[in-house]
Order: structure tokens, then C-alpha cells, then sequence
């Protein structure tokens, strides 16, 4: 018949030569187990993830679960009254059986992940191997009246993360222009505009004259800075920008602009182009981007949702 179960899932477990790295079981003389008034057998205690456990076989069955026929296999943690107030950890857990004549551990397809708290402290399966199936000594699961079961348990830590998205029924927008003169008098590599307020928050232009990073000495670098302390904490704003450097010729009125939309927060205060306007084009005399050593940059800002960050 070969190493093949029954149970409420699939009748098909998979085999390994390595053995449950957490705990194993043996028990000697099973018969006179299934045969006397004990309904279940629970080991000793043992520790996975900072937790105690225990390993617990029904030999003929849990009948409460729906385990007639069946060997059935449950995991309990232990010591429960030690952990905090309001406790939950979930975990993932696999049972297994040893076929004894193919040195084989065999176990269901996939572990069982679930969450344990204090309502709901043991979690198994009612219908672990059928006991017909079991008792078939072919088959290596028992074998002299002997037998191993075994069990491994992996915590999952919780790390997730969460956010609420609050969408403004109407986005809260603002600008703010900023002119530079004498531009060619910027002798540092960075330049700050003054705060202005938008959308209920601070902000700043920043330029970089003669370029940041990949514009470096080719470009204008231009980046739309928040204030941090004007953010609530575990928040991150949805705003869409535009930075423009106007064009001085009144009858072209043509601006250079750089629109993005993204995140502000804590992580990511700052956002912008490294190749904002190339300096052959803010130099050239037949554009009018720098007219009479003036540069006039603008910032519109507007914001759609606050977004709140839970974990």
C-alpha cells in the first residue's frame, strides 16, 4: 500500500529522511495504549520560540473532533498563564510519523499555520492517519507494537505593518514663488527658499546651482522639501508638486517645470529632479530663465491624503 494516509485534506502525505527537529515521541507497546481507558497521551513540555509546548496523540482517535478510526495529533501550548495580558502568537506546525521499514518521516503536504491565543490554546488534526492504514504493518508505521510520532513548530513574528489612507474631499493646494537675485551671487553648492505653507505644512525649495548627483556641473538640481516637524508622527502625506522656473519673456510665457506625485514622511522628506533645467539652457541669452542675473522658481503643492501608519 505504501506510505499513503487518509484524512479530511488528501490521502497522499510526503516523506523525508530527516527527523521532526523539535520533538519526537516513542511509544512502545501501542496497542496496550489504544487498549486502556486513556483517551489521550500528552508529552512532556518543550520549548520552540520562547514558548513551552506540548505534543498530544488520541490513539483511538478524538471522537469529540470527529477522529473515529483515526489517529489524531494535536499541538498545545503550555504555561499560558505566564504570557501578557491579551497574548496571541500565530504559528506554523507539521505532525509526522515515522514508516519505520523506509526510514521515512511522513507528514502532511503543507503546515498548518494558526493563530493561538487565549481563547484557543491547542490546534491539531482529528485525522492524522487512519488507523486501518496505521495498524498495517507494510506499511512501517508500526512496527513490534512500536511506533514514532513527531512534531516541528516555526513562530511567525509579527512585523506587519498597516495604514489607514484619509482621501481629502477637497485637495488642500498652495503655492509659493521664489526669486533669486542676484543668481549669480549663490556661491554655495545648495540654496534654501523660506518656509511657506501649504496644504496645512511647512515647506522649502531647494536648488542646487551647478547640480546634485547625476546633474552635477550639467544642471540645475531643484527638490521640494517638507518640514518634519509640522508632520504628525507615523503619518506620510499624498501630494502631488510642481516646480517651475518661469520664463521672464512675457510674451512666451513658457515655463520649465518638473511635476511629481509621492510620499512625504518621516523617511522620505525630500523630493525633486537632479536634472531640472540644463545649465546650457539656463544660460543660453536667446531663453529667458535668467534674465538680469533674476531666476524665478515657483512651487505648487498640493495635497489629496494623509495616510496614518500603524503596526
Amino acid at each position: 500500500m505504501g506510505s499513503r494516509f487518509t484524512n479530511s485534506s488528501s490521502d497522499v502525505f510526503k516523506g523525508r529522511k530527516a527527523p521532526p527537529v523539535h520533538y519526537l515521541l516513542r511509544i512502545q507497546s501501542f496497542s496496550s495504549l489504544s487498549r486502556s481507558s486513556l483517551e489521550k497521551y500528552s508529552s512532556d513540555k518543550f520549548e520552540v520560540g520562547d514558548y513551552k509546548w506540548r505534543l498530544t496523540i488520541y490513539p483511538s482517535g478524538n471522537k469529540d473532533g470527529g477522529g473515529q478510526g483515526h489517529i489524531s495529533m494535536f499541538l498545545t501550548l503550555a504555561n499560558t498563564s505566564s504570557l501578557p495580558v491579551g497574548w496571541e502568537l500565530h504559528a506554523m506546525f507539521n505532525f509526522f510519523v515515522y514508516d519505520q521499514l523506509r526510514d521515512k518521516y511522513f507528514s502532511l503536504p503543507d503546515n498548518q499555520l494558526r493563530r493561538f491565543h487565549v481563547m484557543k490554546t491547542e490546534w491539531g488534526e482529528a485525522k492524522f492517519v487512519e488507523l486501518q492504514v496505521f495498524n498495517d504493518s507494510s506499511n512501517g508505521y508500526l512496527i513490534d507494537d512500536a511506533c514514532v510520532f513527531g512534531a516541528e513548530v516555526y513562530i511567525l513574528k509579527m512585523t506587519r505593518k498597516a495604514e489607514c489612507l484619509s482621501a481629502l474631499e477637497k485637495p488642500n493646494a498652495g503655492s509659493y514663488t521664489w526669486t533669486i537675485k542676484p543668481f549669480s551671487a549663490v556661491a554655495l553648492d545648495r540654496h534654501e527658499s523660506q518656509w511657506f505653507v501649504a496644504g496645512g505644512h511647512r515647506w522649502k525649495i531647494l536648488i542646487y546651482p551647478r547640480g546634485n548627483g547625476t546633474g552635477k556641473g550639467n544642471s540645475v538640481s531643484t527638490f521640494l522639501s517638507l518640514d518634519e516637524s509640522t508632520l504628525p508622527p507615523d503619518t506620510r502625506l499624498v501630494v502631488r508638486f510642481t516646480i517651475r522656473m518661469l520664463d521672464q519673456n512675457e510674451l512666451k510665457a513658457d515655463p520649465f517645470e518638473f511635476t511629481n506625485d509621492n510620499y512625504f514622511g518621516a523617511s522620505c522628506l525630500v523630493w525633486g529632479t537632479q536634472k531640472f533645467v540644463s545649465l546650457a539652457n539656463l544660460n543660453d541669452p536667446k531663453q529667458f530663465y535668467l534674465v538680469g542675473d533674476t531666476c524665478v522658481i515657483e512651487a505648487e503643492v498640493t495635497l489629496f491624503g494623509i495616510v496614518s501608519i500603524t503596526s
